[in-house]
Parts: C-alpha cells; sequence; structure tokens
C-alpha cells in the first residue's frame, strides 16, 4: 500500500471516528444542560414543600461547574458527573449482539454521566477521608439512546438500550430514582473491631475536624447485586 493510500486510510479513520465522538460529546453536554434543569426544579419543587413542613431539614440544588451538579437532600448529597470522554461498550457485552449495534456499530459509542452518592457533612466539615458511593452510571449515545447501570430501581427500570431514548421526563424519573435509594441507604455504625484503635492524631483532629472516616457504609464500592456495602 502506497503512502496516499494509508493517508487517505489515516484520514477517513480520524475523519470517522473524530466526527462520532464529538457528536456523542455534544449529545451528551446537551442532556447533562438538561439534567441540572431537571435537579433545580426537583430541588426548589422539594424544598418549597419542606419549608412548609420543617425548615431545618435543606434540599438543596448546587451547579459546580461545566462537568457537575450537586443536590442535597437532608444529609445526603448527590454528585453528577459528566465525563469529558467518550466511551464504547466493552467488546464482550451482550448489548454487541443485538440488531441495534450491530447494524452500526457506532451506537456504541456513548458518553457517560457518574451519580456518587456521600454523606452532606463530609463536604461541609470538609473530612476528606470519607466515603462516598457511586450508585449509578447513565449511558447516552449520539442517537440518545439510554441506559443506567445501578442500584436497585436503578439498575432495572432503565436498562432497554435498544428502545429506550432520553429526554427531560426520562431524567426526572433517573434523579427520583437516585434521591429515593441514597434516602433508603442509612448510615450505619461500623462493626466494633473496625473503630476501637486510633492514633493520637486521629482524636486531636475528632473536635477540631471530625476528620474520623465515615461513611454509609465503609468502602467505596460499585456492585450490581449486592446492597450490603
Amino acid at each position: 500500500m502506497d503512502y496516499q493510500k494509508n493517508q487517505d486510510l489515516l484520514f477517513n479513520l480520524i475523519k470517522d471516528k473524530g466526527v462520532l465522538k464529538q457528536d456523542v460529546f455534544s449529545n451528551i453536554i446537551l442532556n447533562f444542560k438538561i439534567l441540572k434543569g431537571v435537579l433545580k426544579e426537583i430541588g426548589d419543587d422539594l424544598e418549597d414543600k419542606m419549608s412548609k413542613v420543617d425548615d431545618r431539614v435543606i434540599i438543596e440544588y448546587k451547579d459546580s461547574g461545566e462537568f457537575e451538579a450537586q443536590l442535597r437532600v437532608a444529609g445526603d448529597l448527590l454528585i453528577f458527573q459528566m465525563h469529558s470522554n467518550v466511551f464504547k461498550f466493552n467488546s464482550e457485552n451482550s448489548l454487541w449482539k443485538t440488531s441495534y449495534l450491530s447494524e452500526n456499530q457506532n451506537r456504541g459509542f456513548c458518553g457517560l454521566i457518574n451519580v456518587y452518592n456521600f454523606l452532606n457533612d463530609s463536604f461541609k466539615y470538609n473530612r476528606s477521608n470519607d466515603l462516598g458511593y457511586l450508585i449509578g452510571r447513565l449511558f447516552i449515545n449520539h442517537e440518545n439512546h439510554f441506559m443506567v447501570q445501578g442500584k436497585r430501581q436503578l439498575g432495572f427500570l432503565y436498562n432497554d438500550f435498544i428502545n429506550a431514548t432520553i429526554d427531560k421526563e426520562k431524567l426526572k424519573s433517573i434523579v427520583q430514582s437516585a434521591i429515593l435509594y441514597s434516602l433508603d441507604f442509612d448510615l450505619l455504625v461500623p462493626s466494633y473491631d473496625l473503630v476501637n484503635q486510633v492514633s493520637v492524631n486521629q482524636v486531636r483532629q475528632v473536635g477540631d475536624d471530625l476528620k474520623m472516616r465515615t461513611a454509609k457504609r465503609l468502602g467505596f464500592v460499585f456492585q450490581n447485586n449486592n446492597d450490603e456495602i
């Protein structure tokens, strides 16, 4: 193969892959902006209702920049982060056996939004050793087909990538499911044997900034089928 044919081959590959990834990235940016609006709408509505019941329970939306948004719901903090890269489903994923992807492999490239659950106090008191949990991740391709991998309802309500397309109402449902899961995922007392030894430095720091590590469960884990983490 001569130089010009090599150049043409390289150009076509770069063009096809580059344009595809730009299309996917532009689409995930658009959907993340819609998601931010959904988070604010849901947060404002819940805050308005809660303020009439007990104003000590805080519900608050925060736009943290181009790639992140936060929703505080009482003692929980949900962080939605859009990844800056485009991902392709693993070659072993069963989706590749479907007609939807086999007809057009470009459909297997997706933008990604991760959903994390932290204790709000971890950020309020700057407890950098505290742990959070990846409770779901949202995949969206350039045709707006989507799926969610996640915990409980997040894992089984939104897994029809072949037929499901994302829109504002679907994003509302995903956010509500994430909130429901987080509220039902309670802070548990760690085993006594895990906390029966502390350093002098840890004890000294507890009074100042609560540096002893805290989490709903000890460990930062994403597991599809096991909620006891």
